[in-house]
């Protein structure tokens, strides 16, 4: 009888995760067909239309005002983006739902006017958005509300990019550095493997793709290089968080936390800046030159402009994603050491995309699993190592700062667990 029930109670459970996992990846895989479709036609009328930009610092004034006013409900902020995802998984904070339309809305007007932005972010707060109304519709408890958080977020990863198994772990590794929430495997797979397939076939929308045209051959000076490009990356990675949470730590202590004020500012900047460059290949998504650096050489300053076009863009409140950026600026990087390093041209960008993605976001097993996806398996054992290298050099620093720290990522870091990125870079600073 006992045996029965414990039975019974493991095949509704997962039948209830099943169930869970695929409403929230119906949902998502159709708004992110909407978030791609929408982005890509944005994207496409602004480079048809140069004299949009002009327009970006009032657009960030219309995106201050919907946080200002519509994105605040007992004491959550829909500003702090994929950071009140996290603290939703970390129960700390309540996901809202009103961020994932906002974010949305806000991610085609930065889009459309310039700003310099990816996707991911506006999938995956919409994937919480939808895992929290899945949770007050059903009315589930807090360790199940979580989990379903994940699985928003791996619904969204997975559809924005075409990758499920990526999409799957992502979302259990995004949350928390050291530590992989398998409890969540079930509806964080389901969910990602059901919006991407609704993504890609249901609603017929086409990913970019990428393609490494040769591989070197596996010898210790190989991998040596790679271990060297790998840290370069890691660096860059560390670089532009720094830089990108700076201003907005400085922008928030001038403008008083005004985040219509802020943007408005940073539209400003952004509009100086693409003058001072004298084009727009850094604004906007920058799909263009991230698909040329695989096959021809791209300006050598690319990967910096980017950097710093992404870094106030961000930083000054305006919304999107940072995915994409980072793989701009990694294969950009890769695509001008080429000429310093003997190794082929698609692989060095490719490594670069990967590796500065895996420091940045913290999620190794993740970034490691795209590159499979992504670029067919090739040079597997390669970007494996890149992909820890990266993670580990790139020390406690990080896109978001709400990650928890379980465990350090070496005892030699002298941190203690539960710590998160933002307490981290504060005591570093000497701010505690």
């Amino acid at each position: 009888m006992y045996a029965t029930l414990k039975y019974k109670t493991f095949i509704m459970t997962l039948l209830k995760w099943i169930f869970w996992g695929g409403v929230i990846g119906v949902i998502i895989g159709t708004t992110t067909a909407l978030l791609l479709m929408t982005n890509e036609f944005v994207g496409d009328t602004r480079k048809e239309n140069a004299w949009l930009i002009y327009f970006l610092p009032f657009a960030g004034l219309i995106i201050g005002y919907m946080y200002m006013n519509f994105g605040k409900e007992s004491g959550n902020d829909a500003a702090k983006g994929n950071n009140l995802v996290i603290e939703g998984v970390h129960g700390i904070a309540r996901v809202l739902k009103r961020m994932g339309p906002i974010v949305y809305i806000g991610t085609f007007i930065t889009v459309l006017f310039g700003g310099s932005t990816g996707r991911e972010g506006a999938a995956i707060q919409m994937g919480g958005s939808v895992a929290e109304a899945v949770n007050q519709y059903f009315k589930v408890n807090l360790i199940d509300t979580k989990i379903l958080l994940m699985s928003g977020i791996s619904a969204g990863f997975g559809a924005a990019f075409g990758t499920p198994i990526t999409g799957a772990v992502f979302g259990m590794e995004m949350v928390a550095l050291g530590k992989m929430k398998y409890e969540s495997f079930v509806p964080c797979l389901t969910a990602s493997f059901v919006g991407h397939y609704i993504t890609e076939f249901g609603w017929n929308v086409k990913h970019e793709t990428f393609i490494i045209q040769n591989v070197p051959e596996l010898s210790v000076a190989s991998f040596a290089k790679v271990i060297f490009l790998a840290i370069v990356f890691s660096l860059l990675s560390v670089l532009y968080c720094q830089m990108r949470h700076g201003i907005q730590r400085v922008s928030e202590r001038i403008f008083h936390k005004n985040h219509m004020k802020r943007a408005f500012v940073g539209g400003v900047i952004i509009v100086i800046l693409s003058l001072i460059v004298g084009s727009q290949d850094f604004n906007g998504r920058g799909l263009d030159m991230l698909e040329q650096s695989f096959s021809e050489e791209v300006p050598p300053y690319a990967f910096i402009a980017k950097l710093v076009f992404t870094a106030v863009t961000m930083g000054m409140g305006f919304v999107g994603g940072e995915a994409i950026p980072l793989f701009f600026m990694g294969a950009t990087l890769g695509n001008t050491l080429y000429q310093f390093m003997d190794l082929p041209l698609s692989f060095i960008a490719a490594l670069g995309m990967i590796a500065t993605f895996s420091g940045g976001a913290n999620v190794p097993i993740a970034a490691f699993l795209l590159s499979l996806e992504m670029f067919g398996g090739k040079g597997i054992e390669y970007f494996f190592v890149a992909c820890l290298i990266s993670y580990i050099v790139s020390g406690h620093h990080g896109l978001w700062p709400s990650q928890s720290i379980y465990e350090p990522k070496s005892r030699l870091f002298m941190i203690p667990n539960g710590e998160t990125i933002e307490s981290v870079e504060q005591k570093s600073k000497g701010k505690l």
